[in-house]
């Protein structure tokens, strides 16, 4: 009946109801949970992401190639200017805030019996997490893009710090600190288009945008709103608080911060670059060089700092900022290929992501350590999560099947012509953070490696996580995610992605989408299982191999470590650097 209900209702008012949802489940918790019996947090916390999911999924497929709008309280457009608040929900925004709502699903189940007594906190936590992320991919309004992003900080701060440790203090420390900083940058950003467009509604800057031509003003603001939502988007150099936090948070909400949280700061980007300031001529001549440029960095350098890792969480950490810099350099295509593949992409990485974070989470409540050194040889006893590790892994390195294959094909497509050198680092990021995860797959699961290396030298912490939970139900969503990832018939993603595009660049990007070389993908797995090798084979190597690669890797290696001090002023300092660079690359534009 239900079903039935949802089918007849008018699209449009079903649009505020995926944010509504967890939102009112969020506000029950908090009154009642106290009262209600052990692990009906749990199934009220599930029910409600998974009713996100099949809300948002209702929604995108009834978008089609346009749009559905919601105004709030009826204060719709008066002769084209927007008056009220609203949210405009396009196939690729509803299809990525359902995927988010599965994503929430599966961690809730992942996350049964967690915690003890947590009197629904951490749920009321993560469902205000959910609202406001459904609330970032639906809204309109440039405002209420900085209210949801502030909601989806404040939430995250909160879930870092969780067990209320020392490492985990400190973390949320920086986290919140670079954090509000790229608050403060947006709301300034903000404040510069309100004062030329005389409006916060997308459509209204974009008109005005196209309207200005090549104004200071706008250039402004589009550097702080950018710089904010790359930093959320942990790209190089606004990078350095994402490894603090996320190897401290508890496994489910790295889950969460790896796989959704993250790529919601470039998909803003990506929203906002190719509709908002698409009439710009000033920010599409920057674009390119920017978003290329420091997406193809922070694909090198992330992969690389995951090779050096030995903290598994560390490790993924950083391979997520290598994968948001290969969508950083779909940005920066400005092609129907790159959005298309970046859109694709996000969801196939959160799937991959939110695997491997549940599989690190696996070994802390079953082996108590997070360590890759120290667990050498301890996972043969749970050999499942071993296959589902390297079947990531190599997904990860670019394995030429699923979602996020053919998001790779679509960003190499629009690559390989006008930023080969693009595509080169793709696939180098690619290949080093499917190498970092073969290694610790090898070294966990078969006792390779006795040899550390230069991980060996990389921080680490002595971490568990509540062991009581049976492996199966750890097991599941991880083996789910990773099913959907190559179950998901390409030829869906295919059909649906040029229509999505289209309403999602709001008909700035039309056209069709281009597959990029088919070798790339196989390139990249090859150089990461070469690379795994080497790392768990060296000391059988001769010492003619070994000894110029340590050599000219140390070094560095050190060097790289020595940045990511953990020192607030440090990040700060590079923040800085970063939003320079980009006010320099606008100016020259």
């Amino acid at each position: 009946m239900s079903g039935t209900l949802l089918a007849t209702w008018p699209t449009a008012t079903l649009v505020p109801l995926p944010v509504a949802v967890p939102l009112v489940v969020c506000a029950s918790l908090l009154a009642t949970a106290h009262l209600l019996p052990g692990r009906l947090p749990d199934i009220l916390a599930t029910l409600a992401s998974l009713a996100v999911t099949a809300l948002c999924a209702l929604i995108a497929s009834r978008a089609g190639d346009g749009t559905v709008d919601y105004w709030f309280g009826g204060w719709e457009p008066r002769d084209g200017v927007a008056l009220g608040i609203g949210f405009s929900v396009d196939a690729a925004s509803g299809w990525i805030a359902a995927f988010i709502g599965l994503l929430y699903t599966l961690t809730f189940v992942f996350a049964w019996g967690f915690f003890g007594r947590t009197h629904g906190h951490f749920h009321i936590l993560m469902l205000l997490f959910l609202a406001a992320m459904v609330g970032f991919c639906f809204t309109r309004d440039l405002f209420n893009l900085f209210v949801w992003f502030e909601v989806m900080s404040v939430a995250a701060f909160a879930l870092t710090a969780y067990h209320l440790e020392e490492s985990a203090l400190a973390g949320a420390l920086n986290f919140t600190v670079v954090n509000s900083l790229a608050g403060f940058l947006m709301l300034g950003g903000i404040g510069l288009l309100y004062a030329r467009a005389e409006t916060l509604d997308f459509a209204g800057i974009a008109y005005a945008v196209a309207h200005a031509g090549r104004d200071p003003v706008v250039a402004g603001g589009f550097c702080l709103v950018a710089a904010a939502l790359m930093i959320k988007g942990a790209a190089v150099p606004f990078q350095f608080w994402l490894a603090d936090a996320h190897a401290v948070a508890p496994s489910p909400v790295s889950v969460i911060f790896s796989g959704a949280m993250v790529s919601m700061g470039v998909f803003g980007l990506a929203k906002l670059t190719a509709f908002v300031f698409a009439g710009s001529p000033q920010i599409q001549e920057a674009v390119p060089t920017l978003m290329i440029g420091l997406g193809a960095v922070s694909a090198v350098l992330g992969g690389w700092m995951a090779l050096l890792q030995r903290h598994l969480k560390r490790l993924l950490a950083f391979s997520t900022i290598s994968h948001a810099g290969i969508m950083l350099t779909g940005i920066g295509a400005l092609s129907s290929s790159g959005t298309g593949g970046l859109l694709v992409y996000v969801v196939g990485h959160g799937m991959v992501k939110g695997a491997l974070f549940m599989i690190a989470g696996i070994l802390l409540a079953t082996r108590a350590s997070i360590d890759e050194i120290s667990l050498r040889g301890l996972g043969r006893g749970i050999g499942p999560a071993g296959a589902a590790m390297a079947i990531a892994a190599l997904l990860l390195a670019g394995l030429p099947v699923g979602l996020l294959d053919y998001g790779s094909r679509l960003l190499h497509g629009a690559l390989e012509d006008a930023h080969p050198l693009a595509l080169a680092a793709n696939v180098a990021g690619a290949a080093l953070t499917g190498a970092a995860v073969l290694r610790a797959a090898g070294r966990i699961f078969l006792g390779l490696g006795e040899d550390p290396g230069d991980e060996a030298h990389a921080p680490s912490e002595e971490e568990r996580e509540k062991a009581d939970r049976p492996l199966w139900l750890m097991l599941a969503p991880c083996c789910l995610l990773l099913v959907l990832d190559v179950a998901i018939p390409t030829d869906w993603a295919h059909a649906l992605a040029p229509g999505a595009v289209v309403a999602f660049t709001r008909g700035t990007m039309t056209g069709a989408l281009h597959e990029g070389p088919a070798w790339a993908g196989w390139l990249s797995v090859a150089a990461a299982l070469l690379l795994a090798i080497y790392a768990l084979f060296r000391q059988h190597l001769p010492g003619a191999v070994v000894r110029p690669l340590q050599a000219t890797q140390s070094a560095p290696a050190r060097a790289l470590e020595a940045l990511h001090s953990g020192l607030i002023g440090d990040y700060v300092a590079w923040l800085a650097l970063g939003l320079a660079l980009m006010a320099g690359a606008l100016a020259m534009a």
